[in-house]
């Protein structure tokens, strides 16, 4: 960090589930708490941070409350549970289907926070709740501060990421939506602000940084992922592209592996002999 400190913190961590590397619970909590700890010594006196984290209904919902538990032995302290519904279910005969991504927010100290991030493009249509303004009776939408609805804590106007979107990463599972870390960082922090991504992942952290003119330190323990993170920054950078529609970050050095439409999980069906190949 060469002695600077962050306003925001942004991460997005393995979820101890099969897809991961899975660990013993009471082991990948510790492992948790090492990193959150050192997240909380390079913010801000007053700053925020963000997590998503998994929950395996075919497992005691860990390690979502697990982490919770936990981090009620920090410093930080919780302000908001937010659920991003996905547009694309993992679908199932035997119960409801899984749709919703879980986002945990916590702050230290006072933190910013810009509610306009939180407007979203979806048009206020209830009408109702009439009161009296200067003798005026008025509806709630004429009060209101935008013609659109608030996001709150439920994002239904998020689209998860999928093979036929200009910001797809093949070979990143579960890459979390530009939309979605583009709202964190424009509620959460201001422009030059520092922000922080222990996990870069596809690099979604960076980017929307360099979108919203904020810095960013981001690192990645896997070198794979810390080289696709810096091809889609260059990438956007060279194109104005946000990341590789039916394609990869390694098409120069690995030509073969084109796109052929997607499989049954929505992913392109190049990704499983991508990911075997750069893994």
């Amino acid at each position: 960090m060469v002695g600077e400190k962050a306003q925001l913190a942004i991460h997005d961590p393995p979820y101890n589930l099969v897809a991961f590397e899975e660990r013993e619970l009471c082991e990948y909590v510790r492992w948790c708490r090492q990193w959150v700890e050192s997240t909380i010594t390079v913010l801000q006196p007053d700053s925020s941070f963000y997590v998503w984290l998994g929950a395996d209904q075919r497992n005691g919902f860990q390690p979502l409350p697990d982490f919770m538990v936990m981090m009620r032995q920090t410093s930080l302290h919780p302000r908001s549970f937010i659920t991003m519904r996905n547009q694309r279910g993992y679908g199932t005969q035997r119960n409801w289907m899984a749709l919703r991504q879980e986002l945990l927010y916590y702050v230290r100290g006072e933190p910013v926070f810009n509610v306009e991030a939180e407007y979203t493009e979806i048009p206020k249509i209830l009408r109702g709740y009439y009161k009296e303004v200067s003798g005026k009776l008025t509806e709630n939408t004429e009060r209101g501060k935008s013609e659109n609805i608030r996001a709150g804590n439920v994002w239904v106007d998020v689209q998860q990421v999928f093979y036929r979107m200009e910001e797809n990463v093949s070979g990143c599972y579960a890459q979390k939506p530009l939309k979605a870390i583009e709202r964190i960082i424009r509620a959460s922090s201001a422009k030059s602000d520092l922000v922080v991504d222990f996990f870069a992942h596809s690099g979604t952290t960076l980017l929307a940084a360099e979108l919203h003119q904020r810095r960013c330190f981001t690192a990645d323990i896997d070198p794979v992922f810390c080289e696709i993170a810096i091809r889609r920054l260059e990438h956007y950078r060279a194109t104005g592209r946000l990341g590789w529609q039916n394609g990869h970050a390694f098409e120069k050095e690995l030509p073969e592996f084109e796109s052929t439409g997607p499989g049954e999980s929505g992913q392109t069906q190049i990704e499983p002999k991508l990911q075997a190949t750069l893994f």
